[in-house]
């Protein structure tokens, strides 16, 4: 794994918002048509092609294949990749809509979700995820693609370190439902051992595996209250202890681990601090911890890093542009924040991320495809201007 050894290295935390040419052919999918599967995979290389050469273009010297061979999000894909599941019509309450921030702030989440007619959202997020049957890895054909795409883009664009993003058990198929085995805990456990195969086929694959938890901070949300926070605590510190059983045998310095407060642009008032969980996410097998800086909300727990020591040998990857806003942060803002950092866990420990990914399913985006670009490369434009302060 690099580390920012003459200069603030620059990376991101995964999805990016798919081309036009791409987007085609998943509407046309999603409507029923049939895309011819030659048709699809060319166009999806070719997309792969120019997504890492456009990052290093931007300045980012750590990219990847945008997730664009992901079907529908960034942690539902796993329905496509993992055997026992079926989709069901929701019925009552929409799981994604629970939340304290989701009942205080109803008005708004109605005006925020209620634009438009929807046709731009993936049809699998209207749908409850039930398991019916053991859950077994058989997406390797969909995952081998997606290396090989990533290693040829790769070579093309010179680039010698890339990462490719997976799901923690925790945030795979999200509200899931559990009609086969015996308890909820022996589904993760099941579904961490599924995912293991992925996981060992990306490092085994020369990438840096990056797993994606949202769900490990968002969870706070759906649980307190009525629960408790030693409720929820227990419940985080289980999940990390299945995440690192799903681990076992990669080294940890192949691996990234990204924490965020959720994607979506809302009020997030009830979001936990960091300081109650930060020692949790360090208990993770990792090398580098990707955590949500930027956003308004837990900009100022930089401070944390005051407090908590770094444990050796590790990096921190904090967001220092947000993906929530379409305002382009000024490169030297970048640079304070790089810097309040780098006074915390020194220079060679950091590397500039983003606080999340700008698409959070195909046809789901954050911000305009021209704004993410900006963004990328405010970015390195900042990791720059800190640099030269730095060294």
């Amino acid at each position: 794994m690099k580390r920012s050894t003459t200069r603030i290295l620059t990376t991101h935390t995964g999805s990016l918002i798919r081309p036009p040419q791409l987007l085609d052919l998943v509407r046309s999918r999603q409507s029923g048509h049939t895309v011819e599967q030659a048709t699809f995979d060319s166009t999806l290389t070719s997309a792969v092609d120019d997504v890492v050469a456009r990052q290093v273009e931007a300045g980012i010297d750590i990219p990847n294949d945008g997730e664009f061979g992901k079907s529908t999000s960034w942690s539902l894909y796993a329905l496509k990749r993992l055997s026992g599941f079926e989709l069901r019509e929701v019925k009552g309450v929409n799981p994604f809509a629970r939340g304290a921030d989701r009942q205080r702030f109803a008005d708004f989440y109605n005006e925020l979700e209620g634009r438009g007619d929807g046709k731009d959202w993936s049809n699998v997020t209207r749908q409850d995820a039930v398991c019916v049957g053991p859950i077994t890895y058989n997406g390797l054909f969909e995952l081998q693609r997606d290396i090989d795409n990533l290693k040829a883009a790769s070579a093309k664009a010179g680039v010698d370190e890339a990462f490719l993003p997976v799901a923690a058990p925790s945030s795979a198929i999200p509200d899931r439902r559990n009609e086969f085995y015996k308890t909820d805990e022996d589904l993760v456990v099941a579904l961490a051992e599924a995912l293991r195969t992925e996981y060992r086929a990306i490092v085994d694959a020369g990438f840096l595996l990056q797993v994606d938890d949202a769900r490990a901070a968002v969870t706070y949300d759906r649980i307190v209250p009525p629960g408790t926070f030693e409720e929820y605590y227990s419940w985080l510190a289980r999940h990390v202890d299945v995440l690192n059983h799903a681990l076992e045998g990669i080294p940890s310095d192949r691996v990234r681990y990204h924490v965020c407060w959720g994607s979506w642009p809302g009020p997030h008032t009830t979001d936990v601090p960091l300081e109650k969980i930060v020692d949790l996410i360090l208990k993770v097998n990792a090398g580098a911890y990707l955590i949500e800086a930027a956003n308004p909300r837990h900009e100022h727990e930089w401070k944390v890093w005051q407090n908590v020591k770094l444990p050796a040998g590790k990096i921190l990857v904090p967001g220092v542009v947000s993906h929530g806003t379409n305002v382009v942060e000024h490169p030297e803002l970048v640079a304070e924040r790089l810097l309040r950092f780098a006074s915390c866990v020194g220079r060679e420990n950091l590397i500039a991320g983003t606080d999340c990914g700008f698409a959070q399913e195909e046809l789901n985006r954050r911000v305009h495809p021209t704004v993410m670009w900006a963004k990328l490369e405010a970015m390195a434009e900042g990791a720059r201007i800190a640099s030269e302060q730095l060294w």
